[in-house]
């Protein structure tokens, strides 16, 4: 690779991303051959005071330097001290944290990139009623106070860039990584028409199954959330029921493809919906497992037989009691994000690492050339 660099790379991993960050670093040393003396890596320090206010703090100047700050809000294993109490950080402590460290940089970098896999409050999006619209609003301070660049992956809704229409945006899907990690995983897959489909658990995911449906050449089917809108539970309208549209998955192992995790019921009232239509063995792909209430729910619905095996990255947090389910299987981000970094710093173009169609094609063709 040539060395024709934008500026001194220096990456840094909010509270949290160490051990993703140490990954990134390895690859990136590999990668840069006679530079391996070179200290990529800036670790801040998030300091709290006992009343909970906190500050942050850099023991390295970034004068000059193109900074990649990689944070995950949404990792709650972060626990801070305020009055003697122990707290996990909550979405909004990790932000505070990451605007800490722009402000600690005081304007010196030459460029600041924010990669945020999972945006923060990417979910609250769009105004149905009198609400505030916490994304856009999150973009644009964050561009006020100096970024540059952001780099997030399957957002919620891509509209939301409109917010910040003069700072580079860029949507990355993992989509290659994870047909990889199927075929890694699952040795007797058959990725034909015949034997496998792509389902969307709901309406809003049908551009993402589309995409996998067509570099797959597989059947696409979809169901559809029927709410009940007369009535409000935890802000949301309830599901009544999984409505399915599509060709018969009678006999067929089925992947079911989202972009979150949360609680895990829909995936559990889909696949089993699936499995009573006569569905084979079932995968869920899912970008960000957060599996807010627990796991216990899909213990049960895999004890049952409903899934397979769940698939998502590592680009959050994973519990270490997920990691150790026989249902679970993780996917590893950390090369395609070295990939990014790297090709940005040389200040080149990530369109080749933005669509993989080419990389899915020659998988698909070594996969089947060993069948």
């Amino acid at each position: 690779m040539e060395n024709n660099y934008f500026g001194q790379l220096s990456v840094i991993g909010m509270p949290g991303c160490e051990a993703f960050i140490d990954e990134v670093d390895s690859y990136l040393h590999q990668w840069r051959g006679q530079r391996t003396d070179e200290d990529f890596i800036v670790r801040p320090e998030c300091k709290r005071f006992g009343n909970g206010e906190g500050k942050a703090v850099l023991s390295d100047s970034l004068r000059g330097r193109d900074v990649y700050i990689i944070s995950d809000p949404y990792n709650y294993s972060v626990k801070y001290k305020m009055y003697g109490q122990e707290y996990p950080l909550s979405p909004d402590d990790h932000f505070a944290d990451l605007k800490r460290v722009i402000n600690a940089i005081g304007g010196k970098a030459r460029r600041i990139t924010v990669i945020m896999p999972m945006l923060y409050e990417s979910r609250q999006d769009k105004r149905h009623v009198r609400e505030s619209l916490d994304c856009a609003l999150a973009l644009q301070e964050l561009e006020n106070m100096g970024v540059s660049n952001f780099v997030t992956f399957d957002i919620h809704n891509i509209g939301v860039q409109n917010a910040v229409p003069l700072v580079g945006f860029d949507n990355v899907q993992p989509t290659y990584q994870m047909i990889k990690a199927l075929i890694n995983n699952v040795h007797d897959i058959q990725l034909d028409k015949e034997h496998l489909m792509v389902i969307s658990p709901d309406e809003g995911g049908m551009t993402r199954c589309m995409y996998y449906s067509s570099m797959l050449s597989l059947d696409l089917g979809m169901f559809y959330k029927r709410r009940d809108y007369t009535t409000v539970v935890n802000g949301k309208n309830p599901i009544v029921a999984h409505e399915y549209l599509g060709r018969s998955v009678k006999g067929k192992d089925v992947i079911i493809v989202d972009d979150i995790i949360s609680s895990g019921q829909s995936i559990i009232d889909v696949a089993t919906s699936l499995r009573e239509r006569g569905a084979n063995r079932i995968f869920a792909f899912a970008t960000f497992g957060l599996f807010c209430e627990g796991l216990e729910a899909l213990d049960k619905a895999y004890a049952s037989g409903a899934f397979t095996k769940i698939f998502t990255t590592n680009l959050i947090y994973r519990s270490d009691e997920l990691k150790s389910r026989e249902w679970y299987a993780e996917v590893d981000m950390c090369k395609y994000v070295s990939l990014i970094i790297d090709t940005l710093n040389r200040d080149e173009t990530i369109s080749h690492l933005l669509k993989p169609a080419e990389r899915i094609k020659a998988l698909l063709e070594k996969v089947h050339g060993m069948q």
